[in-house]
């Protein structure tokens, strides 16, 4: 089972998650931390497969909301990935205007 892990600190590696979750009891397949592609500055949020769906649950359970190197992390299932290429929630898109909510198509002069 693929999980998402978010408000990873900044400093956190891959190393760093992987013991969290092996402190949880969990033998972790697989850490994705994800990072910028131009500074490789990490990015928040990280990905982790746990082959056994009853441990990824147990994972969930102990880690999500749980004070990481000075930040709550947000731990639960992983959704796939949108279709449209785009971010989840990001971007104008169909029934979306850029009127900043006064009126569409009117000039903001």
């Amino acid at each position: 089972m693929r999980l998402y892990v978010g408000n990873v600190p900044y400093q956190a590696t891959e190393a760093d998650l992987e013991q969290l979750f092996s402190d949880a009891g969990v033998v972790v397949d697989n850490v994705s931390l994800i990072r910028d592609r131009e500074s490789g500055q990490s990015r928040g949020f990280a990905f982790v497969e746990i082959e056994n769906e009853e441990d990824a649950r147990r994972a969930i359970r102990a880690c999500d909301g749980k004070d990481f190197l000075g930040r709550n992390l947000v731990v639960n299932e992983a959704r796939p990935p949108r279709e449209s290429g785009r971010p989840a929630g990001g971007g104008r898109g169909p029934g979306r205007s850029s009127g900043g909510g006064r009126g569409r198509g009117r000039p903001r002069w």
